[in-house]
């Protein structure tokens, strides 16, 4: 099925999802487009928002012009995916251009929080996809376990750089640092998410 087809579907998907109950998620992977319902929680969330704050401080110095922000698709038609990572660093003049996606080929790295409920998405899909649209960097966040892996050097549809980190190490990420002794585990004891 080529790319046009299937975003048609996506939006038509899309359109379907805001009548229904709860968040939802069009995505375009490997297999075409799905919908998938979000349920990000606020640990999930505050991890996204402090990755976002530390790289904003950081992009002036060494990408002027880009900012980690959250929420727009990303897309790369001649490969046929559309993907919506959890933070995205782009040139910050892509926000007010016409149309709903931003090229992948603009995109200098992405952001991942995993969730409890769909890891496969991040650890496998997300992991070939990100590096076939030819994206730099991707970091996955993963509060189940207290783990950062971060990824580089795309080759065809995987990386051919992977260092894992945990909770509490200052993360290095492309040319950027991430402070993660602020992250939040799921569910730890005294620690509890609500």
């Amino acid at each position: 099925m080529d790319y046009a087809k299937m975003r048609a579907i996506a939006e038509e998907l899309t359109t379907y999802a805001e009548h229904l109950e709860g968040a939802w998620n069009v995505e375009i992977g490997s297999s075409g487009p799905f919908l998938a319902m979000m349920s990000p929680s606020k640990r999930h969330e505050g991890a996204v928002r402090r990755i976002r704050n530390q790289l904003n401080e950081q992009l002036p110095t060494t990408h002027p012009g880009y900012i980690c922000e959250n929420g727009p698709e990303i897309e790369h038609p001649s490969i046929g995916r559309m993907r919506r990572p959890d933070a995205v660093v782009i040139p910050e003049d892509v926000l007010d251009e016409e149309g709903l996606a931003v090229d992948a080929t603009q995109v200098l790295a992405v952001i991942e929080i995993v969730s409890p409920s769909n890891p496969d998405n991040d650890y496998t899909e997300k992991l070939a996809d990100y590096p076939a649209m030819g994206i730099a960097h991707y970091m996955i966040v993963d509060p189940r376990t207290g783990t950062i892996e971060v990824h580089s050097d795309p080759c065809k549809n995987r990386y051919q750089v992977k260092d894992p980190y945990i909770f509490g190490d200052a993360v290095p990420f492309g040319p950027w640092t991430v402070e993660t002794g602020a992250f939040r585990r799921y569910g730890r004891a005294g620690n509890s998410e609500s």
